[in-house]
């Protein structure tokens, strides 16, 4: 592969990440976090189909590892009895390029029978989909190209939901000001471990 086609994925991509949109409706997505994980008791529901499923459940891994609860559901396994994790006060966070993912869609009317008053914050690329019109809070990509040559292979899309991911972990950590010593809590092992501890004591 050429330097200049490795060099153009990188600038796409860059560009695409540079271009999400930057609303006020990531202050109301973290306050509804803090506010149902950090005040009601309950946990962050996090889900999402194929590849942005895959970032979904990092999303819950690191929003756990930085001391708020999280849980990444499978929409499908949902519907044979995993739905059963929710609990009154669980807050879900639904991602899906389209907004139109039928597994998600279903999750959020399952979701409703269990919790009536279940919020949700939808990470999607389309403003006007079914899942951005359920959303309490819609958290939009700026619908960047893949940079897959076919168009079709979740690339830039799912990089920029793992960046919006960041930004709201990252938001959440600051407003619950998380701490090295929490971290080292929750690190028990390995290099982050030793490292956390390391800076706690300073």
């Amino acid at each position: 592969m050429k330097y200049e086609d490795i060099k153009s994925i990188i600038d796409r991509e860059a560009n695409a990440v540079c271009n999400i949109p930057v609303t006020g409706s990531y202050e109301k997505a973290v306050n509804l976090i803090n506010e149902y994980v950090h005040h009601l008791g309950g946990i962050l529901i996090v889900s999402g189909m194929g590849k942005a499923g895959q970032i979904a459940m990092n999303i819950a891994t690191t929003f756990s590892s930085t001391g708020t609860p999280a849980h990444f559901l499978h929409p499908s396994e949902a519907q044979h009895g995993d739905l059963g994790i929710m609990r009154k006060n669980d807050i879900m966070l639904l991602i899906s390029n389209s907004g139109k993912t039928r597994e998600l869609e279903e999750l959020v009317n399952l979701s409703r029978g269990l919790a009536p008053d279940v919020k949700f914050i939808v990470i999607t690329s389309n403003p006007d989909s079914p899942l951005a019109r359920e959303a309490d809070v819609c958290l939009l990509t700026g619908a960047p190209e893949e940079v897959c040559p076919l168009g079709l292979t979740p690339t830039t899309s799912t990089t920029v939901m793992t960046v919006i991911g960041d930004i709201l972990v990252v938001s959440v950590m600051k407003k619950i000001g998380f701490t090295n010593a929490d971290y080292a809590k929750r690190h028990h092992g390995g290099y982050l471990g030793e490292k956390s501890r390391e800076q706690s004591r300073r």
